[in-house]
């Protein structure tokens, strides 16, 4: 293989091309630097326009995430917050409790409410007190406010009770502003609303009075709370009147309550039943 060699004057020609090129070169920069400069603010501008959505769109996306980050903050807050409430409500009810203990006559027996059926026929609730802790059947079951019903099974360690919105609930009651006996029921139509009957209609009974258990059926003591009077009604045909009573004690929110440990007197029941005994 053979290489072509350059003459010196061949060489001299091709050096004196490449510098009259650097030169053309270098002569036409320096003679459009206002051009350049005109590009360079078109590409500054043109980067400018396309970098304002793009910045819009980065701080859309952090105020998303940002408003993620509050959001379940403030879920947790609100549960905190929820469950605080709850704390204080059982903190009020344990002080009236305690309270309504320290004040009471009677003997009592601290409870748990720890089931509730008060929407199906028959209506009970369940307590975590028991044979172990002296209940027996027929003590009522009551919170600071007044009566909850009354127990009608009993285990170890648990018992029963027949709230007084069911439709079996009976108790002697008397409207305590005019000394009235009576009977309180449920009237087997609203959840909170019970009545008292057998009260004679020349007895004058104003909304607000309050009525109480009487104590005359020797099944609960005396003087317990049970309702205030809402409004009356005359029965048609009959020479008494049905009052109706908003109870003091609310079955839905009551969650803890007291077992009052009365036992009836056993020679009273015993002369009842001999006076039953007498017309049969």
């Amino acid at each position: 293989m053979q290489f072509k060699t350059l003459k010196v004057g061949e060489a001299k020609d091709y050096i004196i091309a490449a510098i009259l090129i650097l030169l053309s070169v270098t002569i036409a920069v320096s003679r459009n630097q206002g051009g350049i400069h005109s590009l360079r603010q078109f590409s500054a501008v043109t980067v400018s326009i396309l970098q304002s959505p793009l910045a819009n769109i980065r701080v859309y996306r952090q105020a998303l995430t940002t408003n993620t980050y509050l959001q379940r903050q403030n879920i947790l807050l609100q549960d905190e917050l929820s469950k605080l409430r709850g704390i204080e409500q059982e903190n009020i009810e344990l002080r009236r409790l305690l309270a309504f203990q320290d004040s009471s006559e009677f003997n009592l027996t601290p409870t748990l409410i720890i089931g509730k059926d008060l929407n199906g026929i028959n209506k009970s609730l369940t307590i975590n007190s028991g044979s172990s802790d002296n209940v027996k059947i027929g003590m009522p079951l009551v919170t600071s406010d007044g009566l909850l019903g009354k127990v009608i099974l009993i285990s170890e360690n648990y018992s029963q009770v027949l709230p007084y919105n069911n439709s079996l609930f009976r108790v002697s009651g008397l409207v305590q502003e005019m000394n009235a006996p009576g009977i309180v029921s449920w009237n087997g139509e609203s959840l909170t609303e019970m009545v008292i009957d057998f009260i004679p209609r020349t007895i004058p009974v104003e909304k607000g009075y309050t009525v109480v258990t009487s104590g005359f059926s020797n099944e609960l003591p005396a003087g317990i709370p049970i309702g205030y009077v809402t409004r009356t009604e005359f029965e048609e045909g009959k020479e008494t009147q049905r009052i109706y009573l908003e109870p003091f004690a609310s079955l839905a929110q009551a969650s803890q309550g007291f077992i009052i440990n009365f036992t009836p007197d056993t020679s009273i029941t015993d002369l009842r039943n001999q006076y039953e005994e007498i017309f049969k």
